[in-house]
């Protein structure tokens, strides 16, 4: 279920509760603070990371045009293939696909050429997508971007777990991003159940209009404006991303988040994960049959500490399926990752 929430979100929280406001009023003052955040032109707060990865899909395939966003996730006809190294393949892309898109995998597990990924271009290309976070097989996401600036297309990344570092916030963003999705809850530590989607204006304007309530009519609709400056033909009916949204009590508690993110002391909060961690090896080490240490970075590159507990079983007894089981079973429940991450 996510960490607690720490209690100037709760509040936060609470009070957007007691509050009636135009939720796009609400999204247009997120999108100030996040744009602020991260370093793009634009944000918004969806339901999640997910949500944020659906909803930016759709924007590239789309773009403001209005007959193509009530027609997702139908994509025939025009262009709706996404490039992707085929190591940045997981059962999260779903959320990609979910709108439409085609993936066309490129390189291999071990190893990319740069000439792969732009001979995977072609006029069926909307979008090209990079998985932060994970190097192998990977080209350099400066390379990536500065090939889809080449054709000119859009570049969405998955960040949803990529921070810390705290740098990571700004740094897509600021090396060519067009859409990035992060998780509001993870290290920012919002609600869980919110997400951030931030990048180029247009697009998330698009991806607003693809998961805003639209049950209006063009002579009295909020944005009426876009109508007359010809960017849209009109409102279009309820998007693909309707299931995205957040409520008002989730877009305040993650931006309450964002705004508490500059004031946390990271380097104070690392040394009680770190103690945290180490103390529960040296407990598991005592035990037959039982070895732990405390992995960090962790053999994914994350920089945050983590505890690693190998078990034999001919000489502890028990399996590490067992141990996993007995210990989610128990009371409290206590949940541990399987593998090590």
């Amino acid at each position: 279920g996510g960490a607690v929430l720490p209690p100037a979100i709760v509040e936060a929280m609470r009070q957007a509760s007691e509050a009636c406001v135009r939720m796009s009023d609400l999204q247009e003052a997120a999108s100030r603070i996040i744009a602020e955040a991260t370093g793009a032109e634009a944000g918004i707060v969806v339901s999640g990371a997910a949500a944020a990865l659906t909803l930016g899909t759709a924007a590239c395939l789309t773009g403001l045009d209005v007959n193509r966003m009530n027609r997702l996730p139908d994509t025939e006809g025009f262009p709706n293939e996404i490039i992707v190294h085929r190591t940045h393949r997981n059962d999260y892309d779903h959320a990609l696909r979910a709108a439409g898109a085609k993936f066309v995998e490129v390189g291999y597990y071990y190893y990319t050429f740069e000439y792969e990924v732009e001979s995977a271009i072609s006029e069926r290309t909307a979008a090209m997508f990079y998985q932060a976070g994970v190097p192998a097989g990977a080209i350099p996401f400066e390379a990536f971007v500065r090939i889809a600036r080449k054709h000119s297309l859009p570049v969405i990344v998955d960040a949803a777990a990529e921070l810390p570092p705290v740098s990571n916030l700004r740094y897509f963003s600021e090396a060519g991003a067009d859409i990035v999705a992060y998780s509001g809850g993870k290290h920012l530590r919002g609600p869980q159940a919110s997400g951030i989607l931030c990048g180029r204006a247009d697009l998330i304007l698009s991806a607003a209009l693809q998961h805003q309530d639209m049950d209006v009519f063009p002579e009295s609709w909020p944005l009426r404006q876009l109508i007359a400056k010809g960017k849209v033909l009109g409102p279009p009916h309820h998007g693909i991303g309707r299931g995205c949204k957040a409520g008002k009590e989730e877009i305040v508690g993650l931006l309450t988040a964002i705004q508490l993110y500059r004031t946390r002391d990271f380097a104070a909060e690392l040394a009680v994960w770190q103690n945290d961690m180490e103390t529960i090896a040296r407990a598991a080490s005592g035990f037959a049959g039982v070895r732990a240490h405390v992995a960090l970075p962790q053999t994914g590159g994350k920089e945050t500490p983590n505890a690693v507990v190998a078990l034999d079983p001919t000489v502890a007894g028990k399996s590490a399926n067992d141990v996993i089981i007995a210990l989610e079973e128990g009371d409290p429940p206590i949940c541990v990752s399987e593998t090590q991450a």
